[in-house]
């Protein structure tokens, strides 16, 4: 009986080495790893072309003849074998240059086989390199001439070696599997056809019906096919039609089995972590709303307020993701929801995830808050001595209201005396180890020895003109509200998976008088024409940006393009002052800078992508990127972000080479089309793929799907999501036996997989 723990070595091919190889290389172990497997690509082989026919320009082609003649050429690194193969109507060349030992005896002359490559022209000769054969052992008998007869295609099926073996044979001859394989695979002979063929000797074990995965509801819902048809037809395909099935099915497993552990995870945490229950507004939100508000709130920053109010007040610990496209706001609903938390007696933290936007948002709530008796602190890793003892006392006595800060807000010597809000600002850029420590540090974690008040509360607090009176949801573990926010606009698909465990509120306008940025083109060879605007801009007392690409890869040869950057705009613009920015800057030079832009001391900021976030310049109103070819769409968009925060109309300009990639000229259209965040972030997931995306290697699940694809299988990660979401809210407790095969299968892919824990 077919077992799938059984170790890869005993399958007929492989032994000890090869089973080293494969494991080391492509993560294959066991029988069952072997099985789930799956071709990255296939090829239709159902036409067998004559060689007369053919020329160097045709894509991949199938042939059917004999070799007439090889031979060894050339000595050294140089040897290689030549030979040449004939259908009767023509002839070619077959050449190898690696593994000749296993050539010279695997391959005769005078032996009909089926041949696949890609034609070349060498010398004025058709050639196929590193051609893959099989014998046709059931062949016609040669023709009087030598040469093997043209074969249709019953013919060549009838002509190859029977694949034995739970009903599965190699499928129709049209559909042959490709695999991935590494270099060391391929000098150790282990290349996609080799892969094939292990696969068929692995399907010669099974001769029994492989269990199904999925209840028996959710197969007949959904229309699909069985987990053992699947299985065979996904490695070997009869048709069109099964091939796409078999991948539906298999697709819909994967997305299933990822959104019932997430929707589980979620489940127990909302039963099992109760939150403060904040159910006082009071004087602090009352009187920044209506006295210190500096606008009117949008629709959209009103209704997340009120979602994440209705959280806080629900005895569970609020877990919510806000999306919101630079400028839209973000930063006031932190600070609204921030003062619920001090209107009920609880200090809030503010993480960024470099000082610069920890400075920004501490500036820009002193600014909002303006007179009001609370008091905002900083701590970064540039706090140092008495400044940082005094701040850490200060959240230790209650008397510091707000903490923003970086990763510094995280060491084991930062204390509060009672955390009741934590928003983690850019999220993707710290780990999950990290984000977790902010969770323990609220009252629990102090000493019993702190001073307290006749009433047990901690002494000096409440707040003076604050009270409060939060109280704890039910018995067990109180954690923290946390919000999390991100101004990287992630698409549907992807934040299902990162962030499906967190309820989800969007802000989806910006505040009233902003005006959509304009996008435009241009070449670098129409830097006179760029500088023209840029002065029209500066004449109209606005400022500009002006920012280089700066990539480790080539660090060095980078910051010499931004240094003959930022000689040539001093040049052309000998009447501005201009301030330059970049990461090899010392902390305290660089906030000089950034400080002379911010303040309208210099006019043109030269800088890499160290201002992507948390620099605010409203006068700013013109973002020139050069090399725009070298940003992806979201570092693009990110960029673009830092213009239009004022009233006026803002520019942003992509520089490009005028020889660019067609991916790369549709990256800079779509830029150019279009201003929406989350428009933009599907077509960079449509283009990249969710492992290249910036932050997801970050976010504390690694990409490891084996068939399905977030860009392009959103509609089945949809289906996926409801039918898990059923089975959850069916069977709670997890005992009802139609759905015993789904908890044993989740259960036995989170014991095999490190990539199948909490997500957030």
């Amino acid at each position: 009986m077919f077992q799938p723990s059984t170790d890869i070595k005993y399958l007929q091919g492989v032994g000890p080495a090869r089973a080293e190889l494969l494991g080391k290389e492509i993560g294959i172990k066991t029988m069952g790893d072997m099985l789930c497997y799956y071709p990255y690509r296939y090829v239709d082989r159902s036409t067998i072309y004559r060689i007369c026919d053919i020329d160097g320009n045709m894509p991949y082609v199938q042939l059917c003849g004999q070799i007439t003649q090889m031979e060894e050429i050339g000595e050294g690194h140089h040897k290689r074998i030549v030979g040449r193969f004939s259908d009767g109507t023509g002839w070619i060349e077959l050449v190898w240059f690696q593994g000749l030992k296993f050539v010279s005896k695997a391959y005769k002359v005078r032996t009909p086989y089926l041949i696949f490559g890609k034609p070349t022209v060498f010398n004025s000769r058709l050639q196929i390199n590193h051609p893959e054969i099989e014998t046709m052992e059931n062949a016609d008998p040669l023709r009087p001439d030598g040469h093997l007869p043209l074969y249709g295609e019953d013919a060549i099926q009838q002509a190859l070696p029977p694949h034995r073996g739970g009903g599965v044979g190699r499928g129709s001859a049209s559909f042959r599997p490709y695999y991935h394989t590494t270099d060391r695979m391929k000098k150790q002979f282990l290349a996609s056809a080799t892969i094939a063929k292990l696969m068929a000797n692995l399907f010669n074990l099974i001769n029994e019906t492989l269990p199904e995965t999925l209840p028996e509801s959710i197969i007949n819902e959904y229309h699909l096919m069985a987990y053992d048809t699947a299985i065979r037809q996904i490695h070997f395909p009869t048709t069109t039609d099964n091939l796409r099935r078999a991948q539906a099915r298999l697709k819909f497993d994967e997305l299933f089995y990822i959104q019932l552990n997430i929707l589980r995870y979620a489940k127990n945490r909302r039963e099992n972590t109760n939150g403060y229950i904040f159910n006082t507004v009071g004087e602090a939100f009352n009187t920044f709303y209506y006295h210190h508000l500096p606008f009117e709130l949008t629709a959209a920053q009103k209704r997340v307020v009120k979602e994440i109010r209705e959280d806080m007040r629900a005895g569970r610990q609020m877990n919510r993701l806000l999306q919101g496209d630079v400028g839209s706001g973000k930063t006031l609903v932190a600070l609204l929801c921030s003062l619920i938390a001090i209107d009920n007696g609880y200090q809030t933290v503010i993480m960024a995830p470099t000082e610069i936007l920890a400075e920004q948002h501490l500036e820009t709530i002193r600014n909002f808050l303006g007179d009001m008796p609370l008091r905002v602190e900083l701590l970064t890793g540039s706090v140092k001595g008495k400044r940082r003892r005094e701040i850490l006392q200060s959240l230790l006595d209650g008397t510091t209201h707000i903490l923003v800060g970086t990763h510094a807000v995280i060491e084991d010597g930062v204390q509060f005396q009672r955390l009741g809000f934590a928003v983690i600002d850019e999220q993707h850029r710290f780990g999950v180890a990290q984000r977790a420590k902010l969770w323990k540090k609220n009252e629990q974690t102090l000493s019993p020895a702190l001073p307290r008040n006749g009433e047990g509360e901690p002494a000096g607090w409440p707040p003076p003109h604050y009270g409060g009176g939060a109280r704890k949801g039910g018995e067990g573990p109180v954690s923290p509200h946390i919000l999390v926010m991100t101004a990287t606009p992630i698409p549907r698909t992807l934040a299902m998976t990162l962030y499906g465990d967190l309820d989800v509120s969007i802000i989806d306008e910006l505040p009233p008088g902003r005006k959509p940025i304009k996008t435009i083109h241009q070449f670098l060879s129409h830097l006179d024409r760029i500088h023209a605007s840029m002065r029209r801009e500066l004449q109209l007392g606005h400022q500009v940006y002006v920012v280089y690409p700066l990539i480790q890869e080539t660090e060095k040869l980078d910051l010499q393009d931004l240094e003959k950057g930022y000689a040539d705009i001093c040049d052309a613009f000998p009447e501005y002052k201009v301030s330059r920015v970049h990461g090899k800057l010392k902390p305290a030079e660089k906030d000089r800078e950034m400080e002379a832009f911010a303040s309208g001391k210099t006019q043109i900021l030269v800088a890499t992508t160290v201002i992507e976030v948390g620099v605010n310049v409203p006068n700013a109103s013109v973002m020139v990127i050069m090399n725009a070819e070298r940003f992806g769409l979201s570092q693009l968009h990110q960029l673009r972000g830092r213009v239009g925060r004022g009233a006026e109309q803002s520019f942003c300009v992509l520089v490009t080479n005028y020889k660019i990639s067609d991916t790369t000229r549709r990256r800079i259209q779509i830029m150019v089309d279009s201003t929406d965040g989350f428009e933009i972030a599907e077509e960079d997931l449509k283009l990249r793929g969710p492992g290249d995306l910036e932050g997801t290697q970050q976010s504390g699940i690694a990409f490891d799907l084996k068939i399905a694809n977030l860009a392009r299988d959103g509609q089945i990660l949809t289906y996926a999501r409801a039918a898990a979401q059923r089975l959850l809210d069916n069977d709670p407790e997890e005992n009802l036996p139609q759905y015993q095969i789904a908890w044993q299968r989740l259960n036995a892919l989170r014991e095999t997989n490190v990539n199948w824990g909490a997500i957030s």
